[in-house]
């Protein structure tokens, strides 16, 4: 999946309609500091794992989210067969994953909806490969939540990786409430792919981020 606003990316591209651009041609460059806020707003951290799973699980946790992705079958047969108690877990994570484009398409209709003017000249979502960043960001944000769910804890995210990404929205101007809405229609649509009797136990994995967001200023 391309790179969104927290896809840790250097590359030049046109998301941003504030001074933390520079004109180069008809594209725009990052300036130094948002590309470091980019660096640095990795929002996942395995830390607190380390008392619950072996190294070599958290290492498959770890190069997932290096790579920007989410686990791949073979990683979650992987962990699987090292703690056979994460089985279900994996299952509920790998539902989501397989159906992240339509989870994600869900989202960002309902934001448009509620924000019609938001890709439209002068709104806070143009021009259209800003609107990109955002339907990407969460692609990653339901990739970071089902890292969490895979791993059974909702401790998944990294407080100093969410500060700098608040850095990061306000760098860029990311106008928040859409974020959030988005965030939260992740949740509502993901939850439809299970049973009552699951969705009160997943909802926190998406609770986690939906209040760090909601701290952002």
């Amino acid at each position: 999946m391309p790179d969104g606003f927290i896809g840790y990316s250097k590359d030049i591209v046109k998301i941003t309609k504030s001074e933390s651009i520079l004109r180069k041609g008809d594209r725009y460059m990052l300036s130094d500091k948002a590309k470091e806020l980019i660096e640095q707003a990795r929002i996942v951290s395995f830390a607190t794992w380390t008392d619950k799973y072996p190294p070599e699980v958290i290492e498959v946790f770890q190069q997932a989210d290096d790579d920007k992705r989410y686990l791949t079958d073979e990683e979650l047969a992987k962990i699987e067969a090292i703690v056979p108690a994460l089985t279900r877990s994996l299952a509920q994570g790998k539902i989501l994953r397989d159906d992240v484009a339509t989870i994600v398409s869900h989202a960002r209709q309902q934001v448009l909806a509620a924000y019609p003017q938001i890709t439209e000249p002068g709104g806070g979502l143009y021009p259209p490969t800003r609107a990109e960043a955002c339907w990407r960001d969460f692609w990653h944000f339901l990739r970071c939540i089902t890292y969490g769910m895979s791993g059974q804890s909702i401790f998944y995210t990294s407080d100093r990786g969410l500060k700098y990404m608040e850095q990061l929205y306000q760098e860029l101007e990311v106008p928040l409430q859409p974020m959030i809405l988005g965030l939260e229609k992740l949740k509502s649509y993901s939850l439809q792919h299970f049973e009552e009797s699951e969705r009160n136990q997943l909802a926190p994995y998406f609770d986690r981020l939906i209040t760090a967001l909601k701290d952002f200023k």
